[in-house]
């Protein structure tokens, strides 16, 4: 029989793969699609006056160099004025793309004040542009030209007014003494009457511009022209050419801020100003506009106007700015013209030129008008005022000028040595018009050729003129006293500083200190009071009977409340390091005290200090109010300055200095002990102690000094005298570093062995107490011991109780009994050990008082390990 098989019936499938295809071919489609239209760009259009320098396809759109966009149609406007540009701009441009966005074209331009558009000679015309803000355009109206401020320059623009323009032009250089530091980037006429000119000044001198700068025009030459001679001024070759501006600025000014407007000033005379003053007199014969006002021959200023007026003639005079500072309340003006004599004529130009106005200064506030002279005053011709001058030292010669406000007005006559040899005298004159300068309370100091004073705050430099340089020069400071009479004597002192400084110090409190040393220490130091400086030293004298210090301050008065019976006083090192395993501390001190040294101060909130006038060697010292002691220690001993006195472990004091003493052999230091420790470690039988660190199989004896160096151990005395100077010990006694109530025993044996201080008594494997040290008995026949048990232990001690030797390792070999082999703990082995067992039980019969005396055996009986007392 043939078997046929059934037919498999197959679920068709509702979804296949392939139709996958055409959707990711559709979705791919779409993305592209997308993308298409967002990075299609955004049409604009703009206005430009003619199409010039513009080509469909080739012109590009840039912003600082990049290009965002490219030309692509050109149409004539409707009403023919100009053509509207279509532009393709970059999608990413968007959001720039406002209201006040500026466009131009960019074509190169050669002028005398350089090139412009120089990339566009290589690369063809573009259009630049720069975004602004507002709403969202697409129509923009193009500039005729650049906007003042390119974009990405920094720095400020500022505008200028002037009545004309001259040679400046788009480019013209600013100058700030002569350095280029910005240019005119435009200029528009305002109206009919005032030019505006638009100035950019470069971010790094913006700084220079004030509130109260003034600017001038440095365009072309400045020409003036006399009978003394030609006088030609130019800013620079480039002013000349092109036109300029300069400015000036001042220190305390503020700062100009962008967009300020400035006036501009047709020259440096008129944009700095001057003192503008009116002299009145009967007629104006000779004088003019352009008359010069002189001072000793010099010019300082210039008639600006004559006017007639009912009373007379009215002469307006304008005065330099340099030389405001001569008027005065009293200043004197006259007429001066040609001096026709049978011995000659002075001042022959003056026939030509016509009279000159003289002009003599004066104290006080400048007033508006002064009267015109037709002659000069009376003292003009009267007898010099004659003085005299005392000085340590020769500052001057014969024949240099006596000066005032940096103008001659008289000279030294003679320079002689007084006749006791003690000081130099000079004979002085000045002229008559200067005597009122005579006053009491004036005095002189000396000018010097070159003089550099140099300090921590600055460097000032003077440079003087060659009749200084050769001869001297003395300076007269007015005072404000009754005058002098003729003959009267003046005082010369070496600077107005020194004057000024005598003064102070004289008005200081004196403050005089004491201390062991002064290193560091001179005349100058300053004294500080919270880092700041309220003083300084002024002496520092060696006092041979205290074989101490003594170190003077002067304390400005304002301060003068900070001394009293609470003030402490310390050494400022100049650099100090406190360096522990809790880390490092570096103060360092200001420049002056790093270089001179310096001492600072503090207050005790309450009571008193309890050495008044010390001077500390730290300021940590004096906080403690430390008492200062002497120390001897043996010359081999490893202590330095800063190691520390110690108590039980408890830091009271520090050595601050250590020197070899004469004999060699022995060491002499300067140590402090803490103010509040003091009282018990200064008594007469006080025990003062080197420790240094000893390694041994016991272990490390006073491990701190392996980190730190070696220390010095203290122990109080009881005794009611005191002293300050102490010599240190071999040791401190042996239970001094053993409390008050443990119990303190002595053990002997017949030799030591490998027992040490230190070695720990241990009870059942406890320790409960130590060895605290050892000597021969008194015949030499045995080694004392000297332990103590801790007092929580002390019960477990009394008269029933043995001690035994633990050190080392107990063998006993027998032939027939074999080895047997007994050691205590690795600690035990190493670094000895003292076994304890007690028979029976403490009681008031056999409690043990200090001092009780007992054998060590050399090794524990059996018997004595089954002890259990109750």
């Amino acid at each position: 029989m043939t078997n046929i098989e059934a037919p498999k019936v197959v679920k068709k499938k509702l979804f296949s793969p392939v139709w996958l295809l055409p959707l990711v071919a559709m979705a791919l489609a779409a993305w592209l699609g997308i993308k298409s239209i967002r990075e299609s760009g955004v049409e604009i259009l703009i206005h430009f006056p003619s199409a010039s320098g513009i080509d469909v396809g080739k012109t590009l759109v840039k912003y600082q160099g990049l290009t965002v966009g490219k030309v692509t149609d050109i149409a004539m406007d409707e009403d023919l004025t100009g053509v509207n540009v279509t532009v393709m701009m970059d999608y990413r441009s968007g959001p720039y793309l406002r209201e006040d966005t500026q466009f131009w074209l960019v074509s190169p331009k050669a002028s005398i004040t350089g090139v412009s558009g120089l990339d566009a000679l290589f690369s063809g015309n573009y259009i630049a542009v720069q975004p602004g803000k507002g709403d969202s355009a697409t129509s923009f109206e193009a500039l005729r030209e650049a906007p003042p401020l390119a974009p990405g320059n920094e720095g400020i623009l500022v505008e200028l007014s002037t009545d004309k323009l001259g040679s400046l032009d788009v480019g013209s250089t600013l100058y700030f003494r002569q350095i280029p530091v910005g240019n005119v980037v435009s200029y528009r006429l305002e109206g009919n009457q005032r030019i505006l000119i638009g100035a950019f000044i470069q971010q790094q001198y913006a700084h220079l511009v004030k509130k109260d700068s003034r600017f001038w025009n440095v365009s072309g030459l400045s020409i003036d022209a006399s009978l003394s001679g030609i006088k030609v001024e130019s800013e620079s070759l480039a002013s000349l050419l092109a036109g300029g501006i300069s400015f000036s600025t001042s220190d305390s000014g503020e700062n100009a801020a962008h967009g300020d407007s400035f006036v501009l000033h047709s020259s440096e005379t008129d944009a700095l100003g001057g003192t503008t003053l009116t002299l009145l007199a009967d007629n104006a014969d000779g004088l003019g506009a352009g008359t010069a006002v002189l001072y000793r021959g010099l010019e300082i200023g210039k008639v600006v106007k004559t006017e007639l007026t009912d009373a007379g003639v009215r002469i307006s005079v304008f005065i330099n700015h340099d030389q405001g500072h001569l008027l005065g309340s009293d200043s004197r003006f006259w007429r001066e013209g040609a001096d026709v004599s049978l011995s000659g004529i002075k001042h022959a130009s003056r026939l030509i030129t016509g009279d000159v106005i003289a002009m003599l200064p004066g104290e006080g506030k400048p007033q508006d008008s002064y009267p015109l002279e037709s002659v000069a005053p009376d003292f003009m011709f009267a007898e010099k005022a004659r003085f005299t001058v005392r000085s340590e030292r020769s500052d001057a010669q014969q024949g240099a000028e006596i000066r005032y406000r940096n103008l001659p007005i008289g000279q030294i006559t003679s320079v002689k040595l007084a006749d006791d040899f003690g000081s130099v005298v000079y004979s002085a004159e000045i002229q008559p018009e200067f005597k009122r300068l005579l006053t009491e309370g004036s005095y002189l100091v000396p000018e010097s050729a070159f003089s550099v004073d140099a300090s921590l705050k600055g460097v000032k430099l003077a440079v003087g003129d060659t009749s200084t340089l050769l001869k001297g020069a003395l300076r007269l400071i007015k005072g404000t006293g009754a005058a002098l009479k003729n003959g009267a004597e003046l005082a010369l002192y070496p600077s107005t500083d020194a004057l000024q400084a005598s003064k102070t110090i004289a008005e200081r409190l004196a403050v005089t200190l004491s201390a062991a040393e002064a290193h560091g220490l001179e005349s100058g130091s300053p004294v500080y009071y919270k880092k700041m400086q309220i003083g300084e030293v002024t002496k520092v004298s060696w006092q041979a009977s205290d074989d101490a210090f003594n170190i003077s301050l002067a304390i400005d008065k304002p301060f003068a409340s900070l001394i009293g019976a609470n003030t402490l006083y310390w050494k400022h090192s100049a650099v100090s390091v406190d360096a522990s395993l809790k880390g490092l501390k570096l103060d360092v001190a200001s420049l002056p005290g790093l270089l001179s040294g310096g001492i600072g101060l503090s207050l005790v909130k309450e009571g008193k200090v309890t050495s008044p006038g010390h001077l500390y060697a730290s300021e940590a010292l004096a906080l403690a109010e430390a008492y200062p002691i002497e120390l001897t220690l043996p010359a081999s001993a490893r202590v330095s300055a800063g190691a520390a006195i110690r108590y039980q472990g408890h830091q009271v004091g520090e050595v601050t200095e250590v020197r070899l003493g004469d004999s060699l052999e022995v060491l002499s230091a300067h140590a402090y002990l803490y103010g509040k420790y003091a009282d018990s470690f200064t008594r007469a039988d006080s025990v003062y102690v080197v420790q240094d660190a000893e390694i041994s199989l016991q272990g490390i004896k006073a491990p701190e000094a392996v980190l730190t160096g070696a220390f010095i151990s203290v122990h109080p005395g009881k005794a009611v005298s005191r002293s300050n100077k102490f010599t240190t010990s071999e040791m401190l006694d042996h239970y001094a570093a053993v409390a008050a109530d443990a119990l303190k025993l002595t053990l002997e044996r017949p030799t030591l062995g490998s027992v040490k201080v230190g070695s720990q008594i241990f009870y059942r494997g406890i320790a409960v107490g130590a060895v605290d040290g050892y000597a021969l008995s008194t015949d030499g026949s045995k080694v004392e011991l000297y332990a103590h048990i801790d007092e929580p232990y002390r019960h477990l001690v009394n008269r029933s109780s043995v001690f035994f030797d633990l050190s080392g390792v107990n063998i006993e070999f027998g032939l027939f009994s074999g080895a047997k082999v007994q050691t205590g703990s690795l600690e035990t082995i190493l670094a000895g050990g003292i076994g304890l067992a007690t028979e029976v039980k403490t009681t008031v019969q056999n409690r043990l008082a200090d001092g009780a005396v007992f054998p060590l055996y050399s090794e524990a009986d059996d018997k004595w390990q089954e002890w259990t007392p109750r």
